[in-house]
């Protein structure tokens, strides 16, 4: 068991909350591209050279803001798979998962997955959290191979993209056809590009509410990965 935090640790937990708190308040008022610092500390009632010593430039603040977003929805979409029953299911689950997430933080979904903060360079600590939302796709595949209920592609790849398939399938998922890894990879834009759609208002006056279409392209979707109904 691991030693209780000393009321200075606490307190540092809980200056760190507040300041990403404000943080993300900036998202949703100014966009990542204005975070500023001294703002942050002017909104908490600190001094600049306070708030310097949890984050010591916005770079490392915008990290942690990033950071913290992939594991949410990648928890949130490891959540919705694990609830589910078979692959299908557990591809509509993440894909609703993935939507449901969006709508609830949608700057920090702008964070993520919008255009580039100017002059930022993420750093690596943000590949594994990065990574989870299409490693839990990953993992459908290789559970529908598991039971035998992939429909295995067969087409043919160009030869660049099937060593791109290849290296993916044989670190994340062995055994699944580089076909039904490439239509993966298909799935997993499309998702994200249509709840980016939605999100900026592309489909409306056209499939608007977005929900009917939303359910049905994931279904589209499943349909080309192979998960069979």
């Amino acid at each position: 068991m691991s030693a209780p935090r000393t009321a200075r640790e606490r307190a540092r937990v809980e200056i760190t909350r507040e300041i990403t708190d404000a943080a993300r308040r900036q998202l949703a008022e100014s966009g990542a591209a204005a975070l500023s610092l001294r703002a942050i500390a002017r909104e908490l009632g600190m001094v600049s050279s306070a708030l310097y010593r949890y984050f010591p430039s916005r770079d490392e603040l915008l990290t942690t803001l990033i950071i913290e977003a992939y594991n949410a929805i990648g928890a949130a979409v490891e959540d919705a798979v694990r609830a589910a029953g078979g692959p299908r299911a557990q591809w509509i689950a993440a894909s609703n998962a993935v939507r449901d997430w969006a709508i609830a933080h949608p700057h920090e979904y702008a964070l993520l997955y919008g255009s580039p903060v100017p002059g930022y360079q993420a750093p690596q600590t943000t590949i594994e959290p990065a990574a989870r939302v299409p490693l839990a796709a990953l993992g459908i595949l290789r559970a529908a191979v598991a039971d035998g209920g992939l429909a295995r592609a067969d087409e043919s790849l160009s030869p660049e993209l099937a060593a791109q398939t290849a290296s993916l399938a044989a670190q994340f998922a062995p055994g699944v056809p580089e076909a039904n890894v490439a239509r993966m990879v298909v799935a997993w834009t499309q998702l994200f590009g249509l709840v980016s759609f939605e999100l900026t208002g592309q489909l409306v006056g056209s499939m608007d509410p977005a929900a009917p279409f939303f359910d049905y392209s994931v279904a589209v979707m499943a349909d080309l990965i192979g998960l069979p109904g």
